[in-house]
């Protein structure tokens, strides 16, 4: 088992992942309630055109789509005796466009939560939820991915789980979570304990982080938190594209590109060492990430506070009673990167 995530961010010192999966496909006409999944096959060039847009805009990782690739989001599609075949495609899509790249791009398999409560508050045990992410990511590596990239999570026991199949398949693996309830998971995980949760495996995460959340000054907030809480951790930070508002049927994202510049020099400053945006971030947005990182690499800048944070990028807005953004396909049980 080779870490080529641990390799190239030793080579490098940092890395740019890529943007929002959701956003760019309701764009290309992704309807709601349909599986993104799915286009893996009934729209694969569409999927190939998503990932070569972030690999033009410098991303050094880019995701898989299979946000949603469990038995038990795709049963709501009818295609939950697919999973391995969806899993498969979806890496190999990513693969294809990252072989014929300039550079490395390190191919990251998305693996998100299953969408069900775990025991006792659900009925999902820990066993089952161990089998499921195994039979994702044996989809994954088959098709070729470089790591696994667990995120958007939100339960202790779930990030467990996912660690423990990860464990399973031998295979490197990182954990992000949604930090978006009050500074904490909707299930009150806190970001300075983030670093001592997965504690059922031998093999440790390569990098946790944060992902998704509210806005990048929120997310800012948690990697302020788990950098200070495990110094020498590798730090995930992927923000959305500022703060969501509703406009009619749509939700549109406030962040420009000189805004997530300026997020990516501020999380360098933090301690974050693989940046990237989630939902709302796109192309052009990535591109002025990608120059932000190269720039601001070499210099030395004492660690941001808060006070700095909110000054260049915008105020926290964690602390109110903001609604959840359903960044999925209708169902409101379930949660997806967008």
């Amino acid at each position: 088992m080779t870490d080529k995530l641990a390799i190239l961010l030793a080579k490098k010192g940092a890395l740019l992942a890529d943007g929002a999966t959701g956003t760019t496909l309701f764009d290309m006409k992704l309807e709601a309630g349909e599986a993104p999944e799915l286009w893996n096959f009934t729209q694969p060039e569409k999927i190939e055109t998503l990932h070569q847009g972030f690999v033009d805009s410098g991303s050094d990782i880019i995701l898989t789509n299979s946000f949603g690739g469990t038995c038990h989001r795709l049963k709501l599609h009818h295609a939950d005796d697919k999973v391995f075949e969806i899993n498969k495609k979806a890496a190999e899509i990513a693969c294809k466009v990252a072989a014929t790249a300039d550079r490395e791009v390190i191919v990251a398999g998305s693996v998100g939560p299953t969408g069900e409560l775990l025991v006792p508050l659900g009925t999902l045990t820990y066993e089952v939820a161990v089998e499921s992410f195994k039979e994702q990511m044996e989809g994954l590596i088959a098709g070729g991915v470089d790591v696994l990239w667990i995120e958007t999570m939100s339960s202790p026991e779930e990030i467990n789980a996912a660690a423990e199949a990860a464990n399973a398949v031998n295979m490197p693996y990182v954990v992000t979570a949604s930090f978006d309830t009050a500074g904490r998971t909707m299930m009150g995980l806190a970001p300075k304990d983030f670093h001592s949760v997965i504690t059922a495996v031998k093999l440790k995460p390569t990098a946790i982080g944060a992902n998704c959340g509210v806005g990048a000054s929120d997310l800012l907030s948690s990697v302020l938190d788990m950098t200070e809480a495990a110094p020498g951790t590798t730090i995930i930070a992927k923000a959305n594209c500022g703060i969501p508002v509703i406009k009619g049927d749509k939700v549109v994202y406030s962040g420009s590109a000189e805004l997530m510049s300026d997020y990516v020099k501020l999380a360098l400053d933090a301690g974050a060492r693989i940046i990237g945006g989630c939902c709302g971030t796109s192309t052009e947005h990535l591109k002025a990430m990608r120059k932000a990182l190269d720039e601001h690499l070499p210099s030395i800048q004492p660690r941001p506070d808060l006070d700095k944070i909110q000054a260049a990028i915008g105020p926290m807005v964690n602390s109110k009673a903001v609604p959840i953004v359903e960044k999925d396909r209708g169902d409101r049980k379930r949660r997806r990167r967008a």
